[in-house]
């Protein structure tokens, strides 16, 4: 007999959240999947929208000349968010300005480092995703990176948890169980669902029900759902990315998890797992179409301007990098130095980059590429 207890999950810092519960202080036992008696019924009318917009993102996917350039600003931001949701106060301007200049922002280092492991152990699973399958494996190497160096790093990373927790009211698994649960977890990943996304859905709430780690469990969470699309074949590119609807329905969001536990409620989940698909799909197309814009507009005011062979690498650098130094740029883009400054200089008075700040002493000239920074905030 299962016991339910409930996961209403209160924003707290680090993922280390606040729930409450019922009764009984003993672990919650998770359901098995396949899940049995899901009410299709309830999220029917969701299906298609859902997978229509998915498919037409991936479309776009396709469209796009070098997606892992052009969406590394979506990348970021999703860095950003998430890490929000677990209780960072980095802003997407602060990230990318330390990046340039780390003594910029030295009184944010510990919260925007949080975001830069994000964005690193993301890069890191796309690469292993390559030659490697969606594995337990795979996300215990992405957990250790997350956690690397930052609040959380003497909690184990990479290992699931050898003992039992309780964040807040909410007594997860037992430790001597979560290898099972993350093993059956691990095979869900392989079976065919009668929908992906559906499929998704559960795989996110269940991961986060079992908890599997000590700490970092959201954000690892929330990372492998692009990986998960990206294993079903139903993405070209691992880009999909959903926190943006999670932090702006937060409440709903712990809500709907809460009522998994506490009244077998998944397709109460899953319909709001279905909406944010739809809404932060047609989301992500409008900003990717709107960089592929900026790309292609800015192109053309490159190669005109510069007159340079290095047009395309000085391009492919600023949607990287929408705040930067000439030291950086120069280094980065592998472009000479003579020649980094003199392009510096022509995109500077031809007002495709901005100067945020002057150097002085130690500290370099901040340069930003501001039309990419408006799309993206």
């Amino acid at each position: 007999m299962r016991t339910r207890v409930s996961l209403l999950d209160i924003p707290c810092t680090h993922d280390v959240r606040v729930y409450n519960r019922s009764h009984m202080s003993i672990p919650f036992i998770p359901h098995r999947l396949p899940l049995e008696n899901l009410d299709w019924m309830r999220f029917v009318h969701l299906l298609g929208k859902a997978g229509g917009e998915v498919a037409r993102f991936d479309g776009l996917l396709k469209s796009l000349p070098n997606p892992s350039v052009l969406l590394s600003p979506m990348e970021m931001n999703e860095a950003v968010l998430s890490s929000r949701i677990e209780g960072t106060k980095a802003t997407l301007d602060e990230v990318y300005r330390f990046e340039a200049s780390a003594k910029e922002l030295e009184e944010k280092r510990d919260d925007i480092q949080e975001v830069l492991n994000y964005r690193k152990a993301m890069r890191f699973a796309v690469r292993e995703m390559r030659t490697a399958p969606l594995s337990n494996r795979l996300i215990k190497a992405t957990h250790a990176i997350l956690l690397d160096g930052v609040r959380g790093k003497h909690k184990d990373p990479g290992n699931f948890r050898s003992g039992q927790v309780q964040v807040g009211d909410y007594i997860p698994p037992g430790a001597q169980n979560v290898i099972e649960h993350m093993s059956d977890l691990e095979k869900y990943f392989h079976t065919e669902e009668k929908d992906v996304l559906v499929q998704l859905a559960i795989v996110h709430a269940q991961f986060e029900i079992i908890h599997p780690f000590w700490d970092g469990n959201g954000r690892t969470g929330r990372i492998l759902m692009p990986l998960f699309l990206y294993h079903k074949k139903i993405l070209s590119s691992p880009m999909f990315y959903l926190s943006a609807y999670f932090e702006e329905h937060r409440s709903e969001y712990y809500d709907r998890l809460s009522a998994i536990s506490h009244s077998d409620d998944w397709a109460g989940w899953v319909t709001y797992f279905l909406q944010a698909v739809i809404d932060q799909s047609q989301r992500n197309i409008e900003k990717a179409e709107a960089i592929l814009a900026l790309y292609n507009q800015k192109k053309e005011r490159i190669v005109d301007l510069t007159h340079s062979q290095f047009a395309i690498k000085t391009l492919d650098f600023l949607f990287s990098n929408p705040y930067f130094t000439g030291a950086q740029f120069a280094k980065e883009s592998k472009i000479p130095k003579a020649s980094a400054a003199r392009i510096l200089t022509v995109l500077t008075t031809g007002n495709v980059v901005k100067q945020m700040s002057l150097g002085s002493g130690p500290r370099p000239t901040l340069y930003a590429f501001p039309k990419l920074l408006v799309i993206i905030r």
